[in-house]
């Protein structure tokens, strides 16, 4: 069985967000970059999944400028077989990255999806619900848990009520939480093999897709600094400033 894993390179989560000058964007010159968390998750999950022998073949995807041969490269020190390097200088939008995924689903024979639930850059949490409605697949949403068994699929995922189990049929749709693993370190060896593996380049036209920004973004502020609050001697106090203060009647 293929899976495919998508992974996008983000800022990394470490790294304090500046807005840049013109104040279009998030300032990304000069800016250590890495994979997406929850990427790095699925990435984790595939693996494990091979290493049990339910997954042949792990197919990594990344869509963007061509820095994400890095990202890529990071999948593949962690066990990732090879890549497919879509190139795209603007901003990705969910509805693309989905049509972009299910031209090369289609093209690979691909039968499990495994992505991250959302990227920490803009939080979006759309691409696997569009992938899974464009393909027509069932999906298990924020999977802390995975089995398979054959072409059945248990998919354990966080609710506001506790926990929820689904049973889903191959080929589906999965996009990971923070709970379903921790993500291992790449070894020297395979840091070193990864750079020998393939990375095949694609374009929009390549794959029949012609696509345009429905998103714009007009400005980009930081948020307002905070003032500091201050001790109140009694109810009393609160009250007032509530009141003639906050205009709370």
């Amino acid at each position: 069985m293929k899976v495919l894993v998508a992974v996008k390179r983000v800022i990394d989560y470490n790294v304090k967000i500046r807005v840049n000058t013109e104040e279009t964007a998030v300032e990304t010159n000069n800016v250590k970059m890495s994979m997406n968390p929850f990427d790095e998750i699925a990435v984790e999950e595939a693996v494990r999944l091979k290493e049990c022998n339910k997954v042949e073949e792990i197919v990594v995807v990344s869509i963007g400028p061509k820095e994400v041969h890095e990202t890529m490269r990071t999948a593949f020190a962690m066990g990732a077989d090879r890549g497919i390097y879509v190139g795209y200088e603007g901003n990705t939008e969910p509805l693309m990255v989905a049509k972009i995924l299910k031209n090369i689903i289609d093209k690979e024979s691909i039968e499990l999806v495994i992505m991250g639930k959302q990227a920490i850059d803009d939080d979006s949490n759309q691409t696997g619900q569009m992938l899974a409605g464009i393909m027509q697949w069932p999906q298990g949403a924020f999977a802390s848990k995975i089995e398979i068994n054959g072409k059945d699929l248990s998919v354990t995922r966080e609710i506001d009520g506790g926990l929820e189990t689904l049973n889903l049929k191959l080929p589906c749709i999965i996009t990971t939480d923070l709970r379903l693993n921790e993500p291992r370190y790449a070894s020297l060896p395979n840091i070193m093999k990864a750079k020998r593996k393939e990375i095949v380049e694609l374009s929009l036209s390549d794959l029949g897709i012609e696509y345009h920004n429905r998103l714009e973004v007009l400005k980009v502020a930081e948020p307002k600094i905070r003032s500091e609050g201050k001790k109140l001697e009694d109810v009393d106090e609160l009250v007032r400033i509530l009141k003639d203060e906050v205009g709370v009647t």
